[in-house]
């Protein structure tokens, strides 16, 4: 066996041991990527060595969850991790497409359990069975599977439905601290150990919403109320009244600071669970109001004063016990606090009542000292488990939701783990029965139903080995003869128990069976069971008289006369109730033991967990001191295989997890046909033949069969990585199932996903080829349309241009008429008067040659000169009023006589007015059209007339009419 902390093996020393582990870690392709693997089932090969590696490596790298086939392995981490179960990661679990390719989680197989039953198909009732050891880690791994629960099935439509789920849901997450007070403990493994079983039944209607919840338990451990172990510790509600109290409530429960109780060992140890605020929160949020709370906490405290009282020995036989003197008080403190008679509640347990004969006389017998210690154990332990099956009713009240508002609900088994002490009684014989027969379920569900289909679908299939805790559930439970059986007859027996008797009975009845060993070294009376997580020895002394569990009716009637309206109304005051806690001698009609109502609650539970679909989580605690980032390799391989987790992994790995009917395989993977057309051409589907409402088992006989071989035959002639012998063993044709590995499974589906991308894209073509034609004759109409439409639009445009070319035309010559007219009726007159009077000189002395040919090219070029001479710019003084005086052909007289007047700032065609004999006025009016002031054949060098000089504008603004006025005195 494998021991190592954080560290190499010892065994490993050797030369050899070394060579081969090096080959073993090549084999392995490193150590490296051990941390890598989410499956141990991808663990090659499959040992005991090389999964503990891959647990160890993900375990230092802060990977606290691993897959193993059909279970889940959960390590416990020792440390607080919040980052591991954010709202924000449920979310994420529980909206993500496929949960089971994220990481390993305890969310996906809450997830999967959910989808499980949302399914469209007819819901089936799930449920998870949360094992390990005291100390692994399944109490906080059913509370965080509640909170996923809590925040995935609770998604109202309607504000009040909103308000209702919120309500349940605090209710029910409410529960766990107020359970895990009452009913759990410190223990050597565990600091937060169930001391009791419960399996949580979360509610949900047709909707998958969380309606309610119900908790059932079992086997509370009443015993701890008045004896622990050492080193362990009481409830935690005691711890919690005791440190968390005010003042006024110490005093008025009698809880003085620095008081010592003897049923409250190790009260200086302070562990996260003594928070008593959170519990009483918690109870306020169940219902449980404040008054009520007090009279709870008065009640336990009063059995921790009845815990003080100690009586002493008697030398009398026939006087009863008396008590010792530092035990007084605390019967009196006891007896106020309960609300009892002093003297009354001393005479109880002092003095037993015995009836006997058939008048039933009453004799009144005392007691010694330790019948009068097991008396007042007794009322503690019959008050504390009253006190805990009235929670159990209360909070049940408060979350279960009524049965015609649900239909489907999901189960939380947490249950106390395999426990081996080394004094272990009827306690530990009662829970270890409990693990053997979850083991057995999980045995029967997975590992023997998954073989035995193998062998009736008729496959060639390798058993693999597992064990089968078969006959250690024979030596606890078989009939006739069982260790159960034996203890019972015992109790049935109107004799005094032998511890060494019953030690002798159980040896010789059970001496054949294999799970039966013998103490040789023990002094004390015992047995050995060898149980599936490894052998226990259970002492004999104190077996019988804890499986009668004797209530001696006296006690019972002693509560019913209390004052405590809780005690009335946990024993209640009915002559004709007949109960459990007659004397065992009294009565012929046998009396239920320990055993018996365990074994029947027992037994109903597995009926709920067989007509569920189970989920495993196996909780694995890494080291026993609860240290993080500690493997001890040796406590961690023998849970592992006490669990058979290698087993479990041996018949996932080698078996195969998926099965198809060969109806459903047809219908999905039929189209892998068309990767060899050719090759299966001459087969037919029978759903083209047949409908499914004709479907027969000798149509599928007849015709799935080749259909199947086919498609097998296409894909193996498709696969070219793999050999057809590695793909012949992936893949088996049952009688009536395939199965197929999950390397199977991926392949078939990346075929299948490469045939729809195959057809996916001749659709596309097809589709793109269509709209590509029609495109193509759209954009061809198109082109006819506007080249039509162009012409037409060019033919327009011509014809308009034409026709203003024509009006333009026609305009210019009526306009050219028009003023040629209008030159001549006003020239006819000045031609005349001009030509008699004769231009005299501007001097007195003739002209030089010079001027007088400078005067003949200003007069042939009169027209450049106007417009120099209207110019804003240019000539100045006399040479100006020359050239204006030869342009105009004015008289040469003296330039003195001769006033000259223009208006040069405005542009255009202006009017000029002469009066050398008389008014003479030339008018020129500016053309609207667009080139009516250039002359179309000017004359260079003839002069007709004034109306025909045309000015040039000078500038790019609008003209109006001017006038240059030419004055004579």
């Amino acid at each position: 066996m494998l021991q190592q902390v954080n560290g190499r093996s010892p065994g490993f020393g050797a030369r050899g041991g070394e060579s081969l582990s090096e080959d073993l870690r090549e084999f392995l392709v490193g150590e490296a990527p051990l941390h890598q693997l989410d499956d141990l089932t991808k663990v090659n090969p499959v040992t005991l060595e090389t999964v503990l590696r891959c647990l160890q490596a993900r375990y230092m790298a802060d990977t606290f969850y691993t897959n193993a086939g059909c279970t889940l392995v959960a390590l416990n981490p020792f440390k607080p991790v919040p980052e591991l179960y954010t709202p924000e990661l449920m979310r994420e679990y529980h909206t993500a497409p496929q949960p089971q390719k994220l990481k390993p989680h305890i969310f996906t197989v809450g997830e999967q359990t959910y989808r499980n039953v949302k399914s469209l198909s007819e819901p089936i009732n799930q449920s998870i069975i949360v094992s390990g050891e005291s100390g692994a880690g399944k109490t906080w791994t059913s509370r965080c599977l509640m909170k996923f629960y809590a925040a995935v099935a609770a998604s109202p439509t309607s504000w009040e439905s909103h308000k209702v789920a919120e309500r349940i849901e605090q209710r029910i997450l409410n529960s766990n601290p107020v359970m895990e007070a009452f009913g759990n403990a410190c223990t050597l493994r565990n600091n937060n150990s169930s001391r009791f079983g419960k399996f949580i039944q979360l509610q949900l209607n047709r909707a998958q919403q969380m309606t309610g919840a119900a908790v059932h338990t079992y086997l509370l451990e009443k015993t701890r109320v008045a004896c622990q172990a050492s080193s362990e510790r009481n409830f935690h509600i005691f711890y919690q009244i005791c440190k968390g109290a005010s003042k006024d409530e110490r005093l008025h429960w009698h809880l003085p600071e620095g008081a010592a109780f003897s049923w409250l060992p190790n009260p200086d140890r302070t562990l996260e669970e003594d928070c008593f605020e959170v519990t009483r929160e918690a109870m306020l949020h169940l219902g449980i109001d404040t008054p009520t709370q007090n009279n709870i906490f008065k009640v336990l405290a009063g059995l921790l004063h009845l815990g003080n009282t100690l009586f002493a020995d008697s030398e009398d036989e026939a006087q009863p016990c008396h008590l010792m003197d530092s035990a007084k008080c605390a019967l009196r403190t006891s007896a106020s606090l309960l609300q009892l008679p002093e003297d009354t509640l001393l005479e109880t347990l002092q003095i037993r009542t015995i009836r006997a004969g058939r008048q039933k006389q009453v004799f009144r017998k005392p007691c010694s000292r330790a019948e009068c210690d097991t008396r007042r154990d007794c009322l503690a332990k019959l008050v504390y488990s009253r006190l805990f099956d009235w929670l159990v009713s209360v909070i049940n009240s408060s979350i279960c939701a009524d049965p015609d508002s649900w239909t489907t609900f999901i189960g939380l088994l947490d249950v106390y783990g395999f426990e081996s002490f080394p004094d272990n009684s009827l306690e530990q014989l009662c829970i270890n029965y409990a693990n053997e027969k979850l083991q057995q379920h999980f045995v029967a569900h997975y590992l023997r139903a998954q073989q035995e289909e193998y062998a009736m679908e008729g496959l060639e299939w390798s058993f693999v080995n597992y064990r089968d805790n078969q006959m250690c559930l024979d030596l606890i439970e078989g009939s006739p003869i069982s260790i159960c059986s034996l203890i019972n007859e015992e109790c049935r027996l109107n004799r005094p128990s032998s511890a060494a008797q019953l030690q002798t009975r159980i040896e010789g009845a059970l001496a054949g069976s294999p799970c039966l060993g013998h103490s040789r070294l023990s002094r004390e009376p015992s047995f050995i069971v060898v149980h599936y997580a490894g052998p226990v020895r259970y002492h004999t002394a104190g077996l019988v008289e804890k499986n009668k569990d004797p209530v001696p009716p006296e006690l019972t009637r002693l509560l019913q006369q209390s004052q405590d309206p809780l005690l009335l109304a946990l024993f209640p005051a009915d002559p004709e109730e007949k109960t459990q806690e007659e004397p065992l001698g009294q009565s012929r009609a046998p009396a239920l033991t320990v055993v018996s109502k365990f074994k029947a609650s027992l037994e109903q539970l597995l009926q709920v967990l067989h007509s569920t679909t189970p989920h495993y989580i196996r909780c694995i605690k890494p080291n026993s001191q609860g240290q993080a980032q500690t493997f001890l390799q040796e406590e961690v391989l023998s849970q592992l295989e006490a669990c058979g987790l290698v087993e479990t992994i041996h018949i996932s790995a080698a078996g195969f997890p998926i099965r198809l009917s060969h109806q459903n395989f047809v219908e999905r993977y039929e189209l892998l046909r068309r990767l060899h057309p050719h090759k299966s051409s001459g087969l037919c589907s029978p759903y083209r033949a047949k409908g499914r409402s004709e479907w027969t088992p000798h149509v599928e006989a007849a015709m799935l069969l080749p259909l199947l071989q086919d498609i097998l035959h296409t894909l193996t002639a498709t696969t070219c990585a793999e050999p057809p012998e590695a793909m012949a063993a992936s893949v088996h044709c049952g009688k009536t199932k395939v199965f197929m590995t999950d390397s199977m499974l991926e392949l078939l589906e990346h075929r299948r996903a490469q045939v729809l991308e195959q057809c996916a894209r001749c659709i596309q073509r097809g589709w793109r080829r269509h709209q590509h034609r029609k495109q193509e004759r759209r954009r061809q109409a198109a082109v006819l349309i506007q080249a039509a439409a162009r012409s037409w639009l060019t033919r327009k445009h011509i014809q308009r241009l034409h026709r203003a070319a024509t009006v333009i035309k026609q305009a210019w010559q009526r306009w050219r008429m028009r003023m040629a007219f209008l030159v001549a009726e006003e020239l006819d007159g000045v031609e005349e008067n001009y030509t008699a009077l004769a231009p005299q000189p501007l001097s007195s002395s003739p002209l030089q040659p010079e001027q007088t040919r400078l005067q003949g090219a200003i007069i042939r070029l009169w027209p450049l000169g106007l417009v120099l001479a209207n110019a804003c710019v240019g000539v100045r003084g006399l040479q100006r009023k020359l050239v204006i005086c030869a342009c105009l052909q004015l008289p040469t007289g003296s330039l003195r006589s001769y006033t000259i007047q223009t208006a040069q700032d405005q542009a255009g065609v202006t009017s000029i007015r002469a009066l050398p004999q008389g008014p003479i006025k030339f008018h020129c009016r500016k053309s609207p059209l667009r080139h009516a002031d250039i002359c179309p054949e000017p004359s260079p060098y003839s002069v007709t007339g004034f109306n025909q000089i045309l000015l040039e504008k000078h500038r790019l603004i609008h003209v109006t009419s001017s006038s240059s006025t030419l004055t004579w005195p």
